[in-house]
């Protein structure tokens, strides 16, 4: 039963952005190239991210931060990764805005950009993690597993989880989506409306569910509350891009209700 769940995670984590891509764009013409910006901009924020994530650490473990009490280290890790995320990935969205896609202020070109920057992320960046090291574990469930650098402990622990964890990592996948695409209809009103405040409330919005995210892991929750906990942030994400869809009397094109 486990295997199987991990088979349908596989699916659903590469399956779903494609396919919200093609409803995207079937449903509202909404062109293809707005979704590979957003996977673009998803690398290029990596780039920056991963080794800013690397030489924090290495400045944090030089000034003692490891010699710091368990909960304010926890807080102060889950403060410092959500806010290096929210930076990272939002300031690639504003530029992305700015200098590449100067011509793409509606809203439903802001979810097909938020859809492809949260799409790339679940398939090539946690699709592709679960998909090999599923791989991995298949052969070292029938093989000794020190042949491919694991222990018999690892293994074990891999193939006892619940069997619905993985369903668990695929509806997160979903969530984080919802996140994207609301952060990509914030960051686009710093354009449309002149106020470059939203590129910060998109900022402190994606650091507190990253941040939180990451904590309650120090905290030792369950896999369950922490994926209940993401859902109440994707809710709230769906409010966002409710609250900022176009009004019905006016032109879709215009992308925004006016204030």
């Amino acid at each position: 039963m486990l295997a199987v769940a991990f088979v349908i995670e596989i699916i659903f984590v590469f399956g779903f952005p494609i396919a919200l891509g093609v409803y995207l764009r079937r449903r509202f013409g909404t062109p293809w190239v707005l979704y590979l910006a957003g996977a673009a901009t998803f690398i290029a924020s990596q780039v920056v991210h991963i080794p800013l994530n690397l030489g924090i650490g290495q400045l944090l473990r030089a000034v003692g931060f490891l010699q710091l009490p368990e909960t304010p280290r926890s807080l102060l890790g889950a403060a410092i990764t959500g806010l290096s995320a929210g930076v990272c990935e939002n300031v690639a969205r504003y530029l992305a805005y700015r200098y590449v896609l100067n011509k793409a202020r509606t809203w439903l070109e802001a979810l097909m950009f938020g859809a492809g920057h949260g799409g790339f992320e679940s398939m090539f960046f946690v699709g592709l993690s679960v998909a090999i090291t599923f791989v991995f574990m298949i052969f070292a469930r029938g093989a000794d597993a020190s042949a491919i650098g694991l222990t018999a402990e690892q293994v074990s622990a891999y193939w006892g989880q619940a069997w619905y964890n993985p369903l668990l990592g695929a509806v997160e996948r979903l969530f984080a989506i919802c996140l994207q695409m609301a952060l990509a209809v914030l960051v686009l009103q710093v354009f449309v409306r002149r106020n470059v405040g939203y590129l910060f409330l998109a900022i402190g919005w994606h650091a507190l569910a990253d941040g939180l995210a990451v904590a309650t892991v120090g905290w030792g929750w369950s896999f369950v509350a922490i994926e209940g906990l993401i859902g109440l942030f994707a809710l709230g994400s769906l409010g966002i891009i409710w609250r900022y869809r176009p009004r019905l009397d006016s032109n879709v094109a215009e992308g925004v209700e006016n204030d």
